[in-house]
């Protein structure tokens, strides 16, 4: 009896301690009635989201877009917003070295960014000088200006274009790039006459467009391409050579020829290419499109590079006599103040790189025997000294093998357009 009395307790108080634990369990993990109404609250400002236009935090600041006008200024845009003559003075002295401020051209675009107060003074100063690039200058006495740069999108892209009348025409008929034809041009200057397209002429082509803020740049990359011209295909495969991208056909010859570093052997240069030059003959400043070469009468005077004679006649008040040639569709040049012209040379003759085409002499207006030499591109005259000579050298045999597998790579893509 005693022994079941025992157990008996021993139960009860287990079962109490039971009850108790369950019941602190409970306490522990219920909520309180208004505990359970309770929403969770984010702070906001940890969620806000910054907006930056030329790396600046916009929201900061009062915005202010325009264009430059015909006779604007710096100086005469910052005074329409109060800034006195001393402190443009100051913002012109700080911006050198880095932009010259009376280079602001009419039609480029400016941003203001003002006080966000009842004065609204300027803090910053953008000028975009072209579709990439911008000057940051901040108003800040201790801030140098300096040049930002646009985040630039590159897209892959590619045409099929048939040509009826022109490479441009085709392009828009395409609803393809009409710009892409002048960088097209550009690669296929030594291999194609431009002039001379037939109708059923037809470019396959891939290439990389520039795109700034979702706008088209014209700036392409040709990243392959296959001109059909005359019923022939002239394949244009881009490669590395040194520190730029050549173009070469499926053999690995370059598309490209190079021009002649000089027209003269021996001689020294009198005058260079100018925009404002003093003539020693005319006593007034005017431009010199041009590189004149000092030399002995009768020197001899070669052609740049391959071509046809467009022009052989003479100039009294100017260039005396001269001959131009036509390289291709792009390129150029002209040889002035000659003694007198090497046989044979007419208009419609075709000469070679390094073929005598005339002698030097004193010819027009000239001062002493001398070479007026001038290039053109696309009708404008360019700087011979400064003018890039492409290489005619083919790829590196030991480079072929590699050069193969980037051609064959190519060559299938623009087969699937």
């Amino acid at each position: 009896m005693t022994q079941k009395l025992k157990w008996t307790g021993v139960t009860l108080i287990a079962g109490a301690i039971a009850v108790t634990i369950i019941v602190w369990r409970d306490r522990e993990t219920a909520l309180p009635p208004e505990a359970e109404k309770t929403e969770e609250v984010w702070d906001s400002t940890e969620l806000a989201q910054v907006h930056y236009k030329y790396g600046i935090p916009i929201d900061d600041f009062e915005v202010e877009e325009g264009i430059v006008l015909k006779h604007q200024n710096l100086s005469s845009i910052l005074h329409g917003y109060g800034v006195p003559a001393s402190k443009i003075h100051e913002v012109a002295e700080r911006c050198k070295g880095v932009f010259d401020t009376r280079r602001i051209r009419a039609g480029n675009k400016y941003t203001l960014f003002l006080a966000n107060d009842s004065l609204k003074s300027p803090e910053f100063f953008i000028y975009e000088q072209n579709a990439t690039e911008f000057v940051v200058i901040d108003f800040k006495e201790s801030s140098e200006a300096y040049i930002g740069k646009k985040e630039v999108e590159k897209r892959e892209m590619t045409a099929k274009v048939k040509i009826h009348s022109s490479l441009w025409n085709a392009m828009k008929e395409a609803n393809a790039e009409p710009m892409l034809a002048i960088a097209l041009a550009d690669i296929y200057a030594w291999s194609i006459d431009f002039y001379g397209i037939v109708k059923g002429d037809s470019i396959q082509v891939i290439y990389e467009q520039w795109f700034v803020e979702g706008e088209p740049m014209n700036h392409f990359e040709v990243k392959g391409a296959i001109f059909t011209h005359a019923g022939k295909a002239y394949y244009a495969i881009p490669y590395p050579r040194g520190e730029r991208i050549a173009y070469f056909d499926e053999r690995g010859n370059s598309l490209q020829k190079a021009f002649l570093k000089a027209p003269l052997r021996y001689t020294r240069i009198s005058s260079r290419f100018s925009n404002n030059r003093y003539h020693p003959v005319l006593k007034i400043n005017r431009p010199h499109h041009g590189v004149d070469y000092a030399a002995p009468t009768g020197t001899p005077v070669y052609t740049i590079g391959d071509g046809v004679v467009t022009k052989r006649a003479y100039q009294q008040n100017g260039g005396g006599n001269y001959v131009t040639i036509r390289h291709n569709s792009i390129y150029s040049s002209t040889y002035m103040h000659l003694s007198k012209f090497a046989a044979g040379i007419k208009p419609g003759t075709r000469v070679t790189q390094g073929e005598v085409i005339g002698y030097v002499g004193s010819s027009g207006l000239a001062t002493g025997p001398h070479l007026d030499f001038r290039v053109f591109k696309n009708g404008s005259p360019i700087n011979p000294l400064a003018m890039e000579s492409p290489s005619k050298e083919p790829v590196a045999q030991a480079e072929m093998p590699r050069y193969l597998q980037v051609k064959d790579s190519i060559v299938q893509r623009l087969s699937l357009l």
